[in-house]
């Protein structure tokens, strides 16, 4: 694959299946064993864990907007950064309750290595904290 192909499949990874809900795409984008180390333990392997990972962002963040800031590719890797803006409605963020219907807006870094045109392990770093202040989590 090119660099520009595996770029394109991050890209729809995010847009179509993470922003527009299509979680069966999570089967033709990942590896059936693919490795979400970002995911809890009981979420990081396989393309059931990534579904339920992408499924409760969802349902926290039904209106998720997600624009690219960039996109870079070298050998397997993909790293696409952006922002993610949504309107909250989940009752609590890492154990924290949190009040629905505020307005958030959080930078993100996804990692993704590509083998044989499948996303095979994904990485996200995320601006927790600044997503707790705009929860009123913390202050």
């Amino acid at each position: 694959m090119s660099l520009e192909e595996n770029k394109q499949i991050v890209r729809r990874f995010i847009h179509e299946g993470v922003i527009g809900g299509n979680l069966e795409l999570i089967d033709e984008l990942c590896s059936a064993d693919c490795v979400n180390h970002s995911a809890v333990p009981a979420a990081r392997i396989g393309t059931a864990g990534m579904k339920r990972v992408v499924a409760g962002s969802r349902a926290a963040q039904p209106d998720q907007e997600w624009t690219d800031e960039r996109v870079i590719a070298e050998g397997d890797l993909v790293m696409i950064h952006g922002v993610r803006k949504a309107t909250w409605q989940g009752e609590s963020f890492r154990g924290i309750a949190t009040q629905k219907g505020i307005r958030v807006a959080v930078e993100l870094v996804h990692l993704f290595r590509i083998a044989g045109g499948k996303i095979v392990e994904h990485w996200a770093v995320r601006d927790d904290l600044g997503l707790m202040q705009q929860l009123g989590a913390i202050k």
